[in-house]
């Protein structure tokens, strides 16, 4: 690399779970904090048949350059919420990524050992707080500590922005939520 050259910087995410654990929500929030810090972002949603309780994935591309293709086969990171999500995806995981798993629903064990698990009983954090609704949060910011993807200060600016007036009364729970994952990576290392 020439002096003076700076390395681009090229990340990917897959979120899983079942509709309406709100892995749309942190999907959407972690390519608008990326959008924000200047970065190029792609943000694609995948949804089963059903509503509430079906499948449900997003997938998050943040880069310095353009990105050529939103379209992720082997994802640096995975962020799983349940057992079905674990099994598809834990397999296509990159050598050496990052799975971000919520114990607190998944019952089946890690299998791959050439990546690095990152254990969070995010349910159990967020009724902590009060707020069971924001296990999606704790997995943010768990997935963000572990990752570096985006500066996790301005998580907050763009959560802030994100919910806007109407929502603004989610703030609170939703930061102190995501501050309990980032703690939670914090006591691992």
């Amino acid at each position: 690399m020439k002096e003076g050259t700076k390395k681009s910087f090229y990340t990917d995410a897959l979120m899983a779970g079942f509709g309406g654990q709100g892995l749309m929500f942190i999907g959407k929030l972690l390519a608008f904090t990326a959008m924000k810090e200047g970065k190029n972002v792609t943000w694609i949603p995948s949804y089963g048949p059903e509503m509430r309780g079906g499948k449900a994935n997003c997938t998050v591309v943040i880069s310095d350059e353009e990105i050529a293709s939103p379209v992720i086969t082997s994802p640096h990171a995975l962020v799983i919420m349940n057992n079905p999500s674990l099994e598809a995806f834990e397999p296509r995981l990159k050598r050496g990524g990052v799975l971000v798993w919520n114990a607190s629903l998944i019952t089946k064990p890690i299998k791959r050992k050439d990546i690095r698990a990152i254990r969070v009983r995010a349910n159990e954090l967020a009724s902590q707080i009060g707020e069971e609704k924001a296990a999606n949060m704790v997995m943010l910011g768990a997935y963000i500590a572990s990752t570096d993807a985006v500066s996790k200060e301005n998580v907050a600016e763009a959560l802030k922005e994100f919910l806007g007036a109407k929502k603004s009364r989610f703030f609170a729970a939703n930061i102190e939520a995501f501050k309990k994952g980032i703690e939670c990576v914090s006591n691992i290392r």
